[in-house]
């Protein structure tokens, strides 16, 4: 047995926070995923876990995007920060704490942390002339860009030259050599550990740009108000000021002494030197101690090729959960991300994924069980009574199970520890097959061995589940529930037979509906021929408009919410309604040219917004008293407000 109780020791882990410049693709959702599983592991285990995850919201590229929606960049973050903790959310992530950059603590102790680096040396004033990459909010050499590319994202990068503040990397690079040498497990995976050494380490470090006078949308200097901190010692810094720290307290709080440093930082290959070399070089500058471990996960692609909005090849997780659940997109992710090399993602393999492991493998076996259970036992939970060989090749594969769902998730390699869990549940089936309970319930000298059976079948279900919850933590609930157990601590796998017989099981239930995959890609490319279409509408012109007003101009316009009472076409005129509407405090006769595009049927009883301080006027002999509120020309659209709307309200 190698699960070891973890009581109450601390696991502090995170996440790379997400940048706010777009909504999260899979790809992106993919660290978040593993990083839930892995803290649930966690907390399974006894550890007393923090789990911290945000947004990173500064940047040139932030600033650009802003202006160009016509908005401040704090409103674009704002938003943009509220939809990807929204799909966070949705993919039932259980997170402690959400951090923004933007957050006044934070902002306050990033400014705290360039000014002590300042004052004691390690960050100096200096120029800068080089190659930056806005995307990646990144800075290269000449030796480093390829053909004009960035190294890391290969899009284009440009030259930029500015007065800027400069970190003194080569004063802690040996320190920092030393310490990955001294520390094996500090950069996992091995190949990512040796592509860092062989190809920055080794070759010198240059010192670093840590701040920029270009753009504004960051944190000021507040010794220098030019300057704005360079977004990685502000991103960075998301990791312990979260927790309390700021290096101007005399004395920092419980939450960090407890915390740090933290156990690991989970974060995408793209971005790992700034996190195994900018980072451990910050930390070793204020003397704080470096995290434990730095795992740089790799990417899913769409196929063999990178996932990308341009190239239209962009799922997005909580797209795809509207169609297979929450723990289909989660049981996929985590299943198919190798530990070192990239992960692949089509529709059609998602499809194959969820109706082999999912529909046939879990939701069959549960199904069937229960079935059984019902039909020959009244849905009680029967005794183990007999012994049989293959009930010890069963339980052994159970046991098999939870040992190597243990190694494989301390050891981060997750799709091996969900692999673990579904090769034990295609022996149950197995099983099912092997001891044929529907031959044996014909028998009533058998009864003893059917039940035995079907106990040992309910068991392996159940840790089933309390193995699968870090991954599908709604479907392990759900199936625990079932039959009647709530728990889902590894100390309840210890000894197989911990199912209390006598216990009742709720009726069979259909966890996984299996998918018709050609009525699932149907629906997926009538979508996105939808979206073709709507992109390529032609974009609406802005209208060269009439001479501005003033406020008092504005408020001279009265207008007032009515209801429509009556409605009948104008004789010997084609665009015209002639309408009786009750503005609570009168009643009034209205003529509209909207005969066009709505019959009196579609207006009786609707409530509507009338210009009421409108001069009369006398249309085709009939005298009206108003004007309705519409818009457009080609095609009227009436303003109709909800039925609960008082009359005569002013609307202002």
């Amino acid at each position: 047995m190698k699960y070891k109780n973890k009581k109450g020791e601390k696991y502090y882990l995170t996440t790379a926070i997400a940048y706010a410049s777009q909504k999260p693709h899979f790809g992106n959702v993919y660290e978040i995923i593993m990083t839930d599983a892995l803290a649930r592991f966690k907390r399974q285990i006894g550890h007393d876990v923090f789990f911290l995850t945000g947004t990173d919201e500064h940047g040139q590229k932030i600033e650009t995007l802003a202006q160009k929606a016509g908005i401040s960049p704090k409103e674009y973050v704002d938003n943009i920060s509220d939809i990807i903790k929204g799909v966070w959310n949705k993919m039932n992530i259980s997170y402690d704490k959400f951090i923004r950059t933007t957050d006044d603590y934070h902002e306050k102790a990033v400014q705290n942390i360039f000014r002590r680096l300042y004052e004691q040396g390690d960050i100096y004033k200096g120029h800068y002339e080089g190659w930056y990459c806005e995307p990646d909010e990144a800075f290269f050499t000449d030796t480093q860009v390829v053909d004009g590319k960035c190294p890391d994202c290969g899009r284009p990068v440009q030259r930029a030259t500015e007065e800027a503040y400069f970190l003194r990397m080569s004063a802690y690079a040996d320190r920092l050599i030393k310490y990955i040498e001294d520390h094996p497990d500090f950069i996992e995976p091995e190949s990512r550990k040796k592509e860092m050494v062989n190809n920055f380490l080794s070759v010198g470090l240059q010192d670093l740009c840590v701040s920029r006078s270009s753009f504004k949308w960051g944190v000021p200097v507040t010794f220098d108000d030019k300057h704005v901190i360079y977004v990685w010692i502000d991103a960075l810094s998301n990791y312990f000021t979260a927790i309390g720290y700021d290096p101007d307290n005399e004395v920092q709080p419980d939450s960090y002494k407890k915390l740090w440093p933290a156990n690991v930082h989970i974060i995408g290959k793209d971005i790992l030197r700034f996190h195994t070399i900018y980072w451990p070089i910050i930390l070793m500058a204020l003397g704080e101690p470096l995290p434990e471990k730095v795992f740089g996960h790799p990417w899913f692609n769409y196929g063999i090729d990178k996932m990308s909005k341009s190239r239209g090849n962009v799922i997005y997780a909580d797209v795809l959960a509207d169609k297979i659940g929450v723990d289909g997109v989660r049981h996929y992710a985590l299943a198919e991300m190798p530990y070192a090399s990239d992960g692949s993602i089509t529709y059609e393999s998602v499809i194959t994924r969820y109706n082999t492991d999912l529909a046939n493998n879990l939701g069959n076996l549960v199904s069937r069980t229960l079935a059984m259970t019902a039909k020959y036992f009244g849905s009680v939970i029967p005794e183990n009574s007999t012994a049989d060989p293959l009930d010890e090749e069963l339980i052994s594969a159970a046991y098999e199970a939870f040992d190597s769902v243990y190694e494989n998730m301390e050891s981060f390699h997750i799709s091996d520890a969900v692999e673990a869990v579904f090769n034990m549940l295609r022996r149950a089936n197995k099983y099912i097959d092997e001891t044929a309970p529907w031959v044996l319930a014909k028998d009533e000298a058998s009864r003893g061995r059917l039940g035995t059976v079907l106990y040992n079948l309910l068991e392996t279900i159940r840790y089933a589940a309390v193995l699968l919850y870090p991954f599908m933590p709604e479907t392990a609930d759900k199936i625990l529930d079932l039959i009647g157990t709530d728990r889902k601590d590894y100390e309840s796998l210890e000894n197989f037979g911990a199912l209390t017989a006598g216990s009742t099981v709720k009726p069979q239930e259909v966890l996984f509906g299996r998918i018709d995959e050609k009525e699932f890609m149907e629906k997926i490319e009538a979508e996105k021929k939808a979206a073709t279409a709507e992109e390529a509408k032609p974009a609406v012109e802005k209208p060269e408009g009439v001479a501005q007003i003033g406020i008092e101009d504005f408020m001279g316009v009265e207008l007032r919410t009515a209801q429509v009472l009556a409605c009948e076409a104008v004789p010997k005129a084609k665009k015209l309604l002639k309408l009786e509407i009750d503005l609570g405090y009168e009643k009034r006769q209205v003529v509209s040219g909207i005969a066009k595009f709505y019959k009196p049927e579609d207006l009786v009883g609707k409530k509507i917004i009338v210009v009421a301080n409108l001069k009369p006027a006398v249309l085709c002999g009939i005298e009206s008293n108003g004007m309705i509120l519409a818009s457009g020309e080609e095609q009227v659209r009436v303003v109709f407000l909800s039925d609960d709307t008082p009359l005569g309200e002013r609307v202002r």
